[in-house]
């Protein structure tokens, strides 16, 4: 499935979900999809959009920045648990290592993986999971 790259403010529906600063904005029809997903979804308690910024270590230039994740939401699970998590909405390509993988390609894919691992790390302290979520995941069938 290729890419789509709708960019716009999505309109919340359901503003007591919503915990996030301002208007969400997206930035790929993926991430529009989610946030339908999040706000329509009974399951889940609270959601935001970009809500915070980790610091991480760029891998080739080593300096320190910050990785902004794409969303946090607070949902029940099958057994009624509440479970927090910050999610990455990003295409399969730019997430697992692939054969043919161009050296550009290989680049952005270890600067990902910077990125994850230390939202992975922030996650566990704050007692959160981090989660990618792919084209794959959301027009799962």
């Amino acid at each position: 499935m290729a890419a789509n790259f709708a960019k716009g403010k999505y309109q919340v529906k359901n503003k007591n979900k919503y915990v996030g600063k301002g208007q969400p904005t997206y930035r790929s029809s993926w991430e529009m999809t989610f946030m339908n997903f999040c706000d329509n979804n009974p399951n889940i308690i609270q959601w935001a959009s970009e809500p915070i910024a980790i610091p991480y270590r760029h891998p080739y230039t080593n300096k320190r920045t910050n990785y902004v994740p794409d969303f946090f939401v607070l949902y029940k699970d099958k057994a009624g648990r509440q479970v927090a998590e910050m999610i990455e909405i990003k295409p399969y390509g730019q997430a697992v290592l692939k054969e043919g993988m161009n050296e550009r390609q290989k680049q952005t894919l270890a600067i990902n993986m910077a990125k994850w691992e230390s939202a992975k790390a922030w996650c566990k302290q704050q007692k959160m999971k981090f989660r990618v979520v792919t084209e794959k995941d959301i027009y799962r069938q």
